[in-house]
């Protein structure tokens, strides 16, 4: 009996360390996002987790309360002091993340950035869209709208967020270019991360220049904001929308024109190339030109910069915005 018992605990004791071993030979990966809670990054999140199902990952996302960069590097010191694998980031706020993501890497973790192409301390950023081609598509859409004149207003998600305000100024130096008749009103305004803040904005920017034909709203929330504010105000037709938003989030307002349109990435897509790269780094697995990831394609990657930029734009109007919202986004 006493040896059999002493063969059942070695196999037991055999099976957990087998247990272990596999357990630790999976990556752990934690991407850490703007803010929680929004469809946005509901949808990036569906990604992440599908695809680390898929990879045989352990990723999972972090979404803090409020886009205060505080809270993003709060939450990346945890993922450092867990002993992740690979970290993801969005960042609110790039210069405010370089001390922390170097202390991640100098602790051997991987970094994998997105709507990130300034930041230092990665090993590589992915962005789905040129930060020129997205700023300049969605202004031209707006000059369309607005019959090439007229007074506009500029959202960004916050006034620290490089990718935002690079989108901005491409679209602004765009129209001052190609419209000399289009003219920006004010500062631009870092609301587009609140439905709340962006609609009080609107309403705001509204009653101060009665003129007002357009926003250009960059921050998922800015539309939506925005559009109610259109929508209460009645000027429907009279005063145009653009910019990127969760088609399921503004279906309705697109239905009834408070939004005119704009274009996206699919971020669910966005989550999943987190985790194919995070996998990739993971393993050792050079990225290279015409390297094929999925989601992002054959991608020709910038070892100076780390960078890695695509063109996966999706125009959101009337005629896409149900199939869109049907596929979770």
């Amino acid at each position: 009996m006493r040896k059999m018992m002493t063969a059942l605990v070695a196999g037991a004791v055999a099976v957990g360390l087998a247990f272990g071993a596999a357990a630790q030979d999976k990556p752990r990966m934690g991407v850490v996002v703007k803010i929680g809670g929004i469809p946005w990054f509901n949808a990036m999140e569906q990604g992440i987790k599908s695809q680390g199902e898929a990879l045989g990952v352990d990723a999972f996302m972090i979404g803090p309360t409020s886009a205060d960069p505080a809270l993003q590097v709060r939450a990346i010191e945890d993922l450092i002091a867990q002993g992740v694998d690979v970290i993801g980031v969005v960042p609110n706020d790039e210069k405010a993340l370089e001390p922390v993501l170097e202390k991640a890497m100098a602790a051997g973790i991987k970094v994998v950035a997105h709507e990130g192409p300034g930041i230092v301390n990665k090993d590589w950023d992915f962005e789905m869209a040129s930060a020129q081609s997205f700023g300049e598509t969605h202004a031209e859409l707006l000059a369309q709208k607005m019959g090439g004149k007229g007074e506009y207003a500029v959202y960004v998600g916050s006034l620290t967020v490089p990718l935002h305000n690079a989108w901005a100024d491409a679209a602004i130096a765009y129209l001052s270019a190609k419209y000399p008749e289009m003219k920006v009103v004010g500062d631009r305004y870092g609301v587009a991360e609140s439905v709340d803040d962006s609609r009080k904005t609107a309403l705001d920017v509204m009653a101060a220049h009665p003129e007002l034909k357009g926003f250009l709203a960059f921050g998922s929330q800015g539309p939506i904001g925005a559009g109610r504010a259109i929508e209460e105000q009645r000027k429907i037709g009279s005063v145009f929308v653009i910019g990127p938003f969760s088609p399921g989030q503004g279906r309705d307002l697109v239905k009834s024109g408070a939004i005119s349109g704009g274009f996206m990435w699919n971020p669910m897509e966005a989550g999943k190339v987190f985790v194919t790269m995070g996998k990739m780094l993971a393993d050792g697995t050079p990225i290279t030109e015409g390297t094929d990831i999925p989601g992002l394609g054959k991608v020709s990657p910038d070892t100076a910069t780390k960078n890695i930029i695509t063109n996966n734009l999706v125009p959101i109007n009337a005629d896409t915005v149900d199939g869109l919202a049907d596929m979770g986004l």
